[in-house]
């Protein structure tokens, strides 16, 4: 079986930071690489970037992590959502490790 994975979207890139180090320290997971986005609508958001933070472990470990990832992003710059995969498919699973902090 494979590892749940909790995604949590923030608000900028030090909010995630916090987040993904709050979760870590709630719950025994790992990370993936941090994602990010900058929508269209960037110039009317709190921060003009959203990032990925996706903590990997057993659901209840990545449930904690992602109560604690969202409890520490809600006291900076906020959460824009949260979603819990409970054992992603293998065809996912590739797509996790995509991130786009490497291109323009």
């Amino acid at each position: 079986m494979r590892n749940a994975c909790g995604i949590v979207e923030v608000y900028g890139l030090v909010t995630a930071f916090v987040a993904c180090d709050a979760g870590c320290k709630a719950a025994d997971v790992t990370v993936e690489n941090f994602d990010k986005n900058k929508p269209a609508n960037a110039d009317s958001m709190p921060v003009p970037l959203i990032v990925a933070v996706k903590f990997r472990g057993t659901v209840t470990n990545v449930e904690a992590a992602v109560e604690a990832a969202v409890e520490a992003a809600s006291r900076l710059t906020g959460v824009v959502s949260t979603h819990i995969l409970t054992s992603t498919e293998e065809d996912t699973e590739p797509m996790l490790k995509l991130n786009a902090f490497d291109k323009n």
